[in-house]
């Protein structure tokens, strides 16, 4: 990601210029690549999804407890330091319009040829029966939203999400170039150099959560009726674009990746140890108010350290060019929007063999990544439209 510093001294600006940030392109690899396997390990613990194996790994929840918390924030931080990068080299207007063209565009098309397909397997896994694949298409255009109907984003929520918040985001991205917003940024810059100063951010994160979860508890991934979880992945959004925009925090945040990485695993620690309490020790307090609310508290304090961290310690060790990082980079978001259909394809033929939890995962996350990897390279790529 090459960035250019909004500022109107020549001198930063050009040097802000030379810079890029190798690290952030291979954090959102990595992450997306994680995704997968994520996705893949869902068939395999007890939490609802499109199919599901009839043996269970509770070492595999355990892992997908953390990286709940930890995947897409990251992505979303990502995204908003993405925007960053991008603004800083056009209009708001081209940036609006490449917004359309690079989210919504394949939003509408996944929605209509990449989804369908999960949405009929999981009906095939279901028992539902179609007189093959068109039978079953037709009720996409009922337009009746899933889980009754055919219609849905699916994982493109993620798409979907990052759309609206990146033209809604506009006009404080504009204000943050005006001078009450340059003596703003100036403000939080100084602040986040403190020692562990950009980890009190979470305070904001979770009184939009103190406040609005109580209307809207469950994450929905519908928008219209997912308040409480838009304004924390837009609060994770804007906090990628504010810390990514200051060069100075760059380096700061590296300096500081000790401090996020202990307050992650001390976070991580309360987490597995109030798991641990509730599903051996005292099964009554999952009932227990107060005990939502230390889960709840301490699961923003963990989504908002690991970020920090893994972007500090990005930055140390990841900020560097490889011939491959190219190919990767441009293949990631293909990637993402592929892999879902083909896992929940290639699982549903192959949860009809016996292969145990652990072989089954392996073959199916290894099949879905290939077959995903392939069909960017061979079709995507020789395609010019897609």
């Amino acid at each position: 990601m090459k960035t250019q510093e909004i500022s109107s001294s020549p001198s930063t600006s050009t040097q802000a210029s030379a810079l890029r940030r190798y690290d952030l392109d291979w954090i959102r690899v990595i992450c997306i690549v994680i995704l997968l396997y994520y996705h893949v390990g869902m068939i395999y613990v007890p939490w609802g999804w499109h199919i599901k194996s009839v043996e269970k790994s509770e070492v595999m929840r355990w892992v997908m407890i953390w990286l709940h918390y930890w995947r897409m924030p990251l992505l979303f931080f990502v995204s908003g330091a993405g925007t960053y990068f991008a603004l800083s080299r056009r209009t708001y207007g081209s940036y609006a319009g490449e917004r359309v063209k690079r989210l919504f565009v394949p939003l509408v098309f996944g929605m209509f040829v990449i989804v369908p397909p999960q949405i009929y397997y999981e009906r095939l896994f279901n028992g539902v029966h179609f007189n093959g694949y068109a039978d079953f298409y037709k009720t996409v255009f009922n337009f009746v939203p899933y889980p009754e109907g055919s219609f849905s984003w699916h994982h493109l929520w993620f798409v979907a999400y990052l759309f609206v918040f990146s033209l809604i985001s506009i006009p404080l991205f504009k204000w943050m170039k005006s001078a009450g917003g340059t003596r703003f940024m100036e403000r939080v810059e100084k602040f986040a150099t403190r020692k562990g100063g950009a980890l009190w951010y979470v305070l904001l994160i979770t009184l939009s959560q103190v406040i609005l979860q109580p209307f809207y508890p469950d994450e929905t991934h519908a928008l219209v009726d997912d308040w409480a979880y838009f304004a924390f992945n837009i609060l994770l959004f804007w906090g990628g674009y504010v810390l990514v925009s200051r060069p100075k925090l760059w380096q700061v945040m590296s300096d500081q990746r000790r401090i996020y990485g202990w307050a992650t695993l001390i976070t991580t620690v309360i987490l597995y140890g109030l798991y641990i309490c509730v599903r051996l020790i005292y099964p009554a307090w999952d009932d227990a108010t107060w005990y939502d609310v230390v889960w709840d508290i301490n699961s923003f304090c963990l989504t908002w350290f690991s970020v920090l961290a893994t972007v500090g310690y990005g930055y140390r060790y990841l900020n560097r060019n490889h011939p491959i990082l190219a190919k990767l980079n441009e293949g990631v978001y293909p990637f993402y929007i592929l892999h879902q259909t083909v896992i929940v394809t290639i699982g549903y033929y192959l949860l009809k063999y016996n292969l145990g939890v652990w072989g089954g995962f392996l073959v199916i996350s290894t099949l879905s990544l290939g077959l995903s990897a392939g069909l960017h390279w061979f079709v995507i790529k020789r395609v010019k439209i897609l």
